[in-house]
Parts: structure tokens; sequence; C-alpha cells
């Protein structure tokens, strides 16, 4: 077994399979017991179940029989069409499902050699960071000798009943599946990375620009392996009722294609388009289906080739599947969850990101330097009292890719505390030296803030500018501890650590060489006015920013006088009389120019807000002014953790 692999409850299945086949018996499960105790977290909720082997149910039980389809099974009891929904979407991509059930051809009934049964099965999960082998026996909930939860159409094929077991045990109990997100499953099956689309929100049933980029976008998740599922929200309205035209509400679709349809000739010189955007979705019941236009039916299929319908695989069934248009799909579905196959491997012809991982925790702490449960930026006591992550971003602009998961809190059902907790996130452009915690935000930049959602996984796209950000993980409100994971993607690597140090770390050396009694934080806004550098009337300026022996030098801005620099360093200084030097550059290929200068005591004393400062020459007293002024912002404390 691969050492990347770790076992749920530390059951090791060959050592498990080789005793049971050793004393001639079948596996029986002391972690996840046929009673009552794996079916349910609440005692109020138990009813007349038997628990029976496939050898029970059927003559030739089977793990697959014919490979795997998304029209293999159908949802039971249990309300986890979610569940479900995210199987139909496994089940297309053999790859991934190879996986999560490891070996299948050797976990496989064999009729020829019985004697090599041990009725023991394992599946594979990602899980929290990592892939976890879960080990489950064949005993499966019955009524009147039929399977009650998830099950096959084929009455001898038992990967579904026996994959949902292994799920249920999990989570604790078959009933802590009751109720759930298909992306949740679906990130449990791939280690994909999790979105969250409202469509009412995003307005994309009415504004058409809006909807043929969210078509665009799906199709290349699609195509890449991603998954898709969706579902009508139900405020209002009963779980499961059907709409007019035959859709479930509060159930999960899973999306099997998404197309563009080319229509027959006879439309080419009307006024509709000679291509449909078209999607096609499945739902878990196995039975149901959309009866508006493009339904199976619909007199809308004549204006399509045979050839063409037999591409899409049309089949004219009460099967759970079928098609419709886009924007039929937008104005009638609610939200969307997608999972995204994030691809890291360097070896691909699509685009490759870089990725980094931590793992962190919410924990409460009465010492305000010490606690790490903060609550949202609301909270703006307390906001900077949790986990802070430093990154780069060492291109001119970035793509970032960014996933929050908290743990899966199903576990905790038994106890009454199973509900996700509301997460979210907040990036700062900082410092671009930044090498400690904030403790005010003063300078920084607040540019991206996540959706707050009480779902396990929250996620972010945002293109950055060039610089050093702070990312800061939360609960919506302070004081709530958890653990969850933290991954970003980036077109190049970008340095993702964790910032635990308040202030620098008193040594040795610090007795020899000085330990800093003083920090400083300096914000170069602009400049304006700058001395013109070449015949158009332009300059390409950028700052250098000096203090003791450290120095901080900003982007070149490009053919300007009146540059926009934005740049923020913080200096830890030892020398308080020493003085922070601020210099105005001209880049230039043979030597720079120098067009000005401003010295700056930045004592603690001095004044907090923006300042307007006459640019100088390197020597000579106050007359020696040269063209330009630049806007800064400069802060100084003597406490080394206040900024």
């Amino acid at each position: 077994m691969s050492s990347s692999v770790q076992l749920f409850r530390d059951q090791r299945y060959q050592e498990l399979k080789g005793q049971c086949l050793q004393q001639g018996q079948l596996f029986e499960d002391p972690e996840f017991p046929a009673s009552d105790e794996s079916l349910y977290y609440d005692s109020a909720a138990k009813g007349r179940v038997e628990w029976k082997r496939p050898k029970d149910l059927c003559e030739d039980p089977h793990l697959l029989v014919d490979g795997m389809s998304s029209h293999d099974f159908h949802q039971g009891k249990l309300g986890n069409c979610w569940f479900v929904a995210a199987c139909s979407c496994l089940a297309l991509r053999k790859s991934l499902w190879q996986q999560v059930i490891p070996d299948s051809k050797e976990q496989e009934w064999d009729p020829k050699n019985p004697r090599k049964y041990a009725g023991i099965f394992r599946f594979r999960f990602w899980r929290f960071g990592a892939w976890t082998e879960v080990v489950v026996d064949d005993l499966l909930p019955t009524e009147n000798g039929e399977l009650i939860y998830c099950h096959s159409n084929v009455r001898n094929e038992f990967w579904s009943a026996l994959l949902e077991k292994a799920y249920a045990k999990l989570a604790g109990s078959y009933q802590a599946l009751d109720g759930g997100c298909a992306a949740e499953a679906l990130v449990d099956f791939t280690g994909a990375v999790a979105e969250s689309i409202n469509l009412e929100e995003g307005k994309y049933g009415e504004v058409i620009s809006e909807q043929m980029k969210l078509f665009e976008d799906l199709m290349k998740v699609h195509k890449r392996g991603g998954f898709i599922s969706c579902f009508i929200s139900s405020p209002g309205r009963p779980s499961e009722a059907e709409t007019e035209l035959g859709l479930i509400v509060g159930h999960a679709y899973s999306v099997t294609a998404i197309t563009k349809l080319r229509l027959g000739e006879r439309l080419l010189f009307s006024f509709k388009a000679e291509k449909l955007f078209m999607i096609r979705l499945r739902n878990p019941w196995g039975k149901k289906e959309w009866h508006g236009a493009w339904s199976d039916s619909s007199e809308e299929w004549k204006k399509v080739s045979d050839s063409e319908r037999k591409n899409l695989g049309l089949t004219v069934k009460n099967d759970g599947e079928f098609w419709m248009t886009f924007e039929d799909w937008c104005k009638n579905f609610t939200d969307v969850d997608i999972c995204r196959t994030v691809n890291t491997s360097y070896f691909s012809l699509h685009k490759t990101w870089e990725k980094e991982m931590m793992f962190g925790a919410w924990a409460k702490h009465p010492e305000p330097l010490l606690n790490r449960s903060g609550g949202c930026f609301d909270n703006r006591e307390t906001f900077l009292q949790n986990p802070q992550y430093l990154f780069d971003v060492k291109k001119a602009e970035d793509k970032v890719l960014v996933s929050l998961q908290q743990e899966d809190r199903r576990k905790y059902k038994k106890e009454g505390k199973g509900d996700n907790i509301t997460i979210g996130f907040e990036i700062l452009k900082v410092e671009d030296n930044r090498r400690y915690r904030l403790h005010k935000l003063t300078v920084q930049e607040r540019v991206a803030t996540s959706a707050y959602s009480n779902t396990r996984s929250v996620f972010l796209r945002r293109t950055l500018q060039r610089g050093r950000y702070v990312l800061v993980p939360t609960t919506f409100i302070p004081g709530v501890p958890t653990t969850f994971i933290l991954r970003l993607y980036t077109d190049v690597p970008s340095k993702l650590r964790e910032l635990k140090a308040d202030r620098p770390e008193m040594t040795c050396w610090s007795l020899l060489c000085g330990y800093p009694r003083r920090v400083t934080q300096i914000k170069v806004h602009s400049a304006e006015g700058l001395q013109k550098q070449d015949e158009s009337g332009g300059a390409d300026p950028y700052v250098l920013i000096k203090c003791e022996n450290q120095s901080r030098r900003s982007a070149v801005q490009r053919g300007t006088t009146s540059p926009v620099f934005n740049t923020q360093v913080i200096f830890y200084r030892k020398d308080i009389d020493s003085p922070v030097t601020i210099q105005v550059w001209h880049s230039s290929l043979l030597r720079d120019g120098f067009l000005g200068q401003a010295v700056l005591a930045a004592s603690p004393g001095e004044p907090r807000q923006q300042q307007r400062l006459r640019l100088r020459a390197r020597s000579g007293g106050d007359t020696a002014e040269l063209p330009g002024h630049i806007s800064v912002t400069v802060l100084s404390s003597e406490d080394l953790a206040e900024l």
C-alpha cells in the first residue's frame, strides 16, 4: 500500500481478509456493526431492518456488472440524492472511480473460487488532504429482502450499495448522510476543488453575456474531468415537490454532458442560431424527467439529424436522464456545484497550476496575541486574531485559485454538533517585505473577500497584481474552534507559509548586534510633477525606500511623470536616529537617473495621515528643491507588535 494512503480506524484490508480466509469465516466489521447504531445517530429514528449479505439477496452477486455507468443505480429511502448524484458523476470517469474502488477485479466475487471470498471490501476517499482507505463488510440493510438505500438497476450488482456503506461509516451512520451537497461527496471522491454558484443572485437566467461565460466555463470544466451538479433551492416550497415542468425541488441532479448542438438545415435561414447550447442532466431516482423544451420526446428533436441524435445518445425513455437548453437550465435551477480537478501535472497539454496546501485550525485563547479564532472582517477588534498565511505573486499579474475547506462535521451529529460552520476568507495586499503577523490594518489593501457560507468548502478565483499578500481564513463569528485545510493554486510558485511570529525573535545575537526598538510602516502612494526625462515628456520612475542597511524598490511605472506606486514596506529599526529615505529614480538602460528624495525621521509622534512631500536633492539645505512631490503615509510605534 502507498504510504500516502491513511487507514480509517487502522483497519488493514489484506490482513483482515487473510484472517477471515484462514478461519473460513466471512468478515463482520466491529467498527461499523450490522446494528441500529450504524444506521442511526438519532435513537428515535429506528426501524425494522434486516442486514443481509449479497449472496442472500441474489444467486450470482458481483461488485460490477459490465463496468460502471451513470445509469447503474438509484437512490433508496435515505435523503442522500446529493451522494447519488455525485456517484453518477464519478461513474463517468473510469480513472477516478478506479481510485475510489482500488483493485476492483481483486475485490470481485470469483464464482470459480468461492473460498477466496471473505465478505470484505475497501474504498478510498480523499479526506482532509489525504486519501483514506475504509474497510467494510458486505452486510447491507434490507426490508422484505430488498436493499433500502442506494442500489443498482441490476439486481446482482453491489458497488453502489457497498460504496455508500463505506461513506456512511466515515460519517458515523447512514442517517448522517441524510441531506447534503453533491460537491462535498465529489471532493471526497476526487480531491477536486469545489465551487458553489447561486444562479439567481448571479442573474444567469437574465443576462445573456454572463450565461455564455458560465456555459464556456462549465464546458471547459466538464471536458477537463471536472464535475457539475445542480439543484433547485426550496425556501417556501416543500422539499421534493415537483414543478410544472417535472423538476424536483431541493433535489440534486448530476450534469452528464454539456455541448453545442448543431441544428438541421431548416433553421439555418431563420432568426435562431445554428448551434444551441445544451446540457444533459440525470435524476438520481432514475425517473421523473424535465417536460419542457428538448425533453426526450419533444417536437424540438425533429430539428436534429439522426446522426446528431445518435452522437448525443438520445434515448426516449423514463430513465431519469434528459436534455435541456442552457438558457432553460439557468432559469429553472437556482444553484450549481462545480468540482474542478485542478491540473498540477507538468506533463499536460492544458494549463498547469502550482499547488500549495496548508493545514490549520481556529482555536480560542484568552490572550489576544495567542487567540486564533477572531471571526470575520466585521469583527474589527479581533479579525486579525485568526491564522494568517503569506504568499507572493511573482508575475505582473496572476490568476489565483483559493479553496478553504473545513473538516467534515457529520461525525459529530450524534452529539448534536453536525452542522457545518460558516466560513470564508480575506486576501490583503501587504508590505513587500512583511515577515511577521499583522496586528492592525493601516496601509494594507483589502483586495478580495470570499463568499461566507456554511458549506464544507469555500472557493474564490481572482486575478492579483505582483506583490505580497496575506490570506486570513475565518469563521463568520468569533470563538468557533475547528480545523481546516487551505489550498492555493497559482501559475508560478507562491511560497505559501503561515505567519506565526508577532515580532523579530530575541536571540543571543540580539545582545551583540542589537534588537529592534521601533517598527515603521511606509506606503508610497504616488508622485506628481516629476522632471521629464525623454523627448515625449515622460519618465519611467520607480521608488527606492531605504532604512539603515535595508532597502526596497518598487516596480517601474512606464511613460509617466505622475506615477501611482502604492508600494508598502515595513522596517524593524535598531537605530531610531537613522532616518528613512524615500528616493525617486528614472529607469534607464545605461544609467538610472535620480529624480529626488524625501528624508523622514519616522518617529511615533509624527502625523499618521497621508502627507504630500516636496522632492529634494541628495545634498544641500531646504532650498535644494527638485521638481515634483510624493504622497506617503508613515506610521511608527515603539511596540513591535502594534502594526
